[in-house]
């Protein structure tokens, strides 16, 4: 697997991991995910409380959604990265609200607050990527432009976002018979 060749890429990275393996505990060991989180744990679970399956299928999205991070980190996938910052201050918004409204225990808004940050961090970095030298990039490991793709480091990003970053430089259309 590549590290990430941007500050954007490395926020996604982190996220990507951390989503991963807090899915994985989840999976392995919901009873400490719970307790992470500020959840009680009862001695026994009344008949139709499906905590169990609400925590199995949540983590199994956790740990799914950090192999997707951990790929976009890998690829740079900055249309992705733009992507999440959106939806992370959706989740914050909406996590704090649970809290605010006592649907969720107030540890809870830990978890608002991660998302929040997390995607305020992405957000600057891809701010502070933007704004870097264009022989940076080269220094820093990043992938020049394949021949033939945007002459300038704008028209360059915006091919990466039309085909994906990493792939073989050749456009949308040929890439996709590959």
């Amino acid at each position: 697997m590549r590290l990430p060749r941007s500050v954007a890429g490395w926020t996604i990275a982190v996220f990507g991991v951390l989503a991963l393996v807090m899915g994985a505990v989840g999976l392995l060991w919901p009873e400490a995910l719970l307790r992470v989180l500020g959840f009680e744990i009862p001695q026994s679970r009344a008949p139709g409380d499906y905590t169990g399956v609400f925590v199995t299928a949540s983590s199994m999205a956790s740990f799914n959604m950090g192999v997707y991070y951990l790929l976009a980190a890998a690829t740079e996938w900055r249309a992705f990265y733009r992507f999440t910052v959106v939806f992370r201050l959706v989740t914050f918004t909406v996590f704090t609200l649970a809290v605010l409204a006592d649907i969720a225990p107030g540890r809870f808004f830990g978890v608002a607050a991660w998302e929040g940050l997390g995607a305020v961090a992405t957000a600057a970095g891809l701010w502070w990527d933007a704004r870097r030298p264009a022989g940076t990039a080269a220094r820093s490991g990043a992938v020049a432009p394949a021949a033939g793709s945007g002459s300038t480091a704008d028209e360059s990003e915006q091919d990466d976002d039309r085909r994906g970053a990493g792939t073989s430089g050749v456009g949308p259309a040929t890439d996709a018979v590959h």
